[in-house]
């Protein structure tokens, strides 16, 4: 009696967890109110705000000669001010670039040097400044090169940054930049870019702080003239328009700045030329480690190429040419 019982009893339960299955199936297939969730509205797109008084004295920061593609392409720039996008954020920065509806800074300022290639006859766009629309992209362009120079003065996943013939390595906020540099801004702890704007000149206030003119496009609507201080915190870095940048490289960083690296490397016999890759990977790292160890008694052998690393290359192979007769100029 007690077994037929029992029976009874698991098999009216077997419907029950078959039932209790198909609700919570059905549960889950088909959500509640407040499960249902409407399609979010794109964020608001974040603008570089400038908190620079337009009545502080300042006295503009004088230059050393500038290259003369400069003073065309800020020409160019400065004949742009007061254009306003149409509606939906159209402009003929982003027609040109192929999305007349598209964010426009970087199609700006890529607009104004492809317009001064167009007039004198120059080879700017992407020699000397990245063609780019999208986020980090420009910033990365410059990496690549060695012409990228971080605010904070390290570059991050490189190292720390120098001006060139200098023995000073760059320090937060140390790096003033120069008239045609391009100026990138982040809004985030991940640094990636969000603004980029072309430097015109700088100056310093009363106060000696430094502040950055520039000339840009979409913010928020239009081209036109801005200045921020140089230590704010939206800046990130500068894209360099010249070959004045020293930055610390190591495994794993890659570019065309690394190739003409290697390429150091293997004139002085340390890397094969079949190395030369643009990558820093073990050999490049292993080469660097031998020149430490035979050329550099007082360095660290860890395969990093600092500043005093690639200073001291530089000098071997300026000695080794000048020691070099067939290198000697000869006159009559």
């Amino acid at each position: 009696m007690k077994r037929f019982l029992l029976c009874l009893f698991l098999c009216a339960l077997v419907p029950l967890a078959a039932l209790s299955q198909e609700l919570d199936e059905e549960t889950l297939l088909s959500p509640t109110p407040s499960m249902v969730t409407s399609t979010p509205e794109p964020p608001e797109q974040v603008y570089a705000v400038s908190d620079v008084d337009i009545t502080e004295v300042e006295i503009a920061i004088e230059e050393d000669a500038r290259p003369d593609f400069v003073h065309k392409l800020l020409e160019v720039a400065i004949g742009e001010l007061g254009y306003t996008e149409g509606p939906n954020n159209y402009s003929k920065y982003g027609e040109w670039s192929g999305d007349a509806n598209a964010a426009w800074c970087a199609e700006f300022v890529c607009w104004c040097v492809d317009q001064t290639d167009q007039r004198w006859g120059t080879t700017l766009l992407t020699q000397i400044y990245p063609n780019y629309s999208g986020q980090n992209t420009g910033r990365d362009w410059f990496l690549a090169k060695g012409r990228f120079v971080y605010r904070k003065g390290n570059c991050p996943g490189w190292g720390y940054q120098w001006i060139k013939g200098s023995s000073q390595i760059l320090r937060k906020n140390d790096y003033i930049p120069r008239s045609g540099d391009l100026v990138f801004f982040s809004y985030n702890d991940a640094g990636d870019t969000e603004h980029v704007a072309l430097v015109e000149y700088c100056a310093r206030n009363t106060a000696g702080e430094v502040l950055v003119h520039v000339i840009e496009g979409n913010n928020p609507s239009s081209v036109q003239r801005n200045s921020y201080r140089l230590d704010d915190s939206q800046i990130l870095g500068f894209g360099v328009c010249e070959e004045i940048i020293g930055t610390t490289m190591r495994y794993g960083n890659s570019g065309e700045v690394v190739l003409a690296f290697q390429h150091k490397l293997h004139d002085l016999g340390l890397l094969d030329e079949r190395h030369l890759t643009g990558v820093y990977g073990g050999n490049t790292k292993a080469a660097v480690m031998r020149f430490q160890e035979e050329w550099m008694s007082s360095q660290s052998v860890n395969g990093i190429a600092d500043q005093a690393t690639q200073q001291a290359i530089d000098a071997e192979l300026e000695t080794r040419v000048n020691n070099d007769p067939s290198s000697w100029l000869v006159t009559e």
